[in-house]
């Protein structure tokens, strides 16, 4: 549903959404491998184009069609996060920008991603890892806390970077790599770093989340105990850049 919301606000995002993808698509300089299909994984606009700029047919897979129609490549609707129904051995290129931090079963999304590539194709990855928003997580709970006494979750949990490399191996990747690439965000007014989240489909949907209206004092307090570099609220996203190869 946020993802759905989010496909008609998503626009002014692109072009971080961009930028933080070539960082990932920058990995295929890395092989002399080429490939003509790929299956772009929730890439949200930011991959599939510049994967059809390579010369590669694109398929754009999404749980919200809103957004599978605007990612740039054909577009194709997931089953559901527990089973994909994807195609099996489909595609020689499987690139998951910033899309699988949602998924409860991690190892399970893997393992399907890896069903969907051809013998010797590659998975490029990216998602967020620990230290991820992790001053916006403490300001955040700091706050609840001084105001009402007890505290909800309102930052996803993220995996650490260690562990990335193992899960790809768990899932039965050859030759897994992951490393990390750290992205400081500036903003001149902290409230649109909450504004940029929602519009990026990225809004709180944990399961044990407060349902109740915060108290009106929670996000300015929040916000204004976020470091500040140069003037601006500083926010840190920190992306691990995931490779494997289907065997």
């Amino acid at each position: 549903m946020h993802r759905a919301r989010a496909a008609g606000r998503i626009a002014p995002l692109l072009p971080v959404l961009e930028d933080l993808g070539e960082r990932l698509l920058d990995r295929l300089d890395d092989t002399s491998r080429r490939f003509a299909t790929a299956l772009d994984f929730g890439g949200r606009g930011a991959i599939a184009p510049a994967l059809a700029a390579r010369g590669i047919e694109v398929a754009s897979a999404d749980f919200a069609p809103e957004m599978a129609a605007r990612a740039g490549g054909m577009p194709l609707m997931l089953a559901g996060p527990d089973d994909f129904d994807l195609p099996a051995e489909a595609y020689d290129l499987v690139v998951a920008h910033l899309a699988l931090h949602w998924l409860d079963d991690l190892p399970g999304a893997l393992i399907q991603l890896k069903r969907a590539l051809k013998p010797d194709g590659l998975l490029l990855a990216s998602m967020p890892v620990l230290g991820t928003l992790q001053t916006l997580r403490e300001a955040l709970l700091e706050a609840e806390e001084a105001l009402t006494g007890g505290v909800s979750p309102r930052v996803s949990p993220f995996p650490e970077l260690r562990d990335c490399a193992g899960l790809l191996q768990r899932a039965g990747f050859a030759h897994p790599v992951a490393d990390a690439e750290e992205i400081e965000l500036l903003y001149a007014n902290p409230l649109d770093l909450l504004h940029e989240l929602r519009n990026a489909g990225e809004a709180n949907a944990l399961l044990a989340r407060a349902r109740r209206c915060p108290p009106r004092a929670l996000f300015p307090a929040a916000l204004a105990a976020l470091p500040v570099q140069d003037g601006r609220t500083k926010a840190v996203l920190r992306m691990a850049i995931l490779t494997g190869w289907a065997s």
